[in-house]
């Protein structure tokens, strides 16, 4: 008789400790299958120059990081005085992907609030973006100086981030 309300009393603990660590976990740290693969390889046309292609291939050799974003974004707009600010520190260069958006738009945004970006590709279609898992705009990738990717961040990105965990990050994989 006691074995009748000792399986549901068990299952039930079981339930509330998986809750438990549910509800621990950061969601702007969804776990990503790239994390230690090598980042997917595209070439794409750059935002300001049409005539200029970008390929991550480019990029090989050193760490940079890849900042997806839109104009149409809020959350994109709240980062983008951080990224400002990554980019005056020169820690790595910062490559821009322009995610489902409308090109006048876009160069409207960085015209009027300043260009962080050493480049932004332009992914209209979005098809650049699905290869790299994108959740939802923004999105942060640290990628090495092989082309794997490190460290994957969605959403903002805040000076907290920056100094915790990115920084730390590029400056361990720039002495690799």
């Amino acid at each position: 008789m006691k074995a009748k309300f000792l399986i549901p009393l068990l299952l039930f603990i079981v339930l509330v400790v998986f809750l438990a660590i549910g509800l621990n976990r950061d969601p702007h740290e969804v776990p990503s299958p790239l994390i230690g693969k090598a980042a997917p390889v595209f070439e794409i046309s750059q935002l300001g120059e049409i005539n200029k292609s970008f390929s991550p291939a480019s990029m090989k050799g050193q760490v940079w990081i890849l900042n997806v974003w839109a104009s149409w974004c809020v959350a994109c707009r709240e980062e983008h005085p951080v990224l400002v600010e990554l980019a005056k520190s020169q820690v790595a260069p910062l490559i821009g992907l322009d995610y489902k958006d409308k090109r006048e738009d876009a160069l409207a945004m960085l015209a009027k609030q300043g260009n962080p970006y050493l480049l932004s590709a332009f992914d209209a279609d979005g098809r650049v973006g699905i290869n790299y898992g994108v959740y939802g705009v923004p999105e942060t990738y640290v990628i090495d100086q092989l082309g794997v990717i490190r460290f994957k961040h969605i959403g903002p990105i805040t000076i907290d981030l920056l100094n915790q965990k990115i920084f730390p990050l590029i400056s361990e994989l720039k002495k690799s």
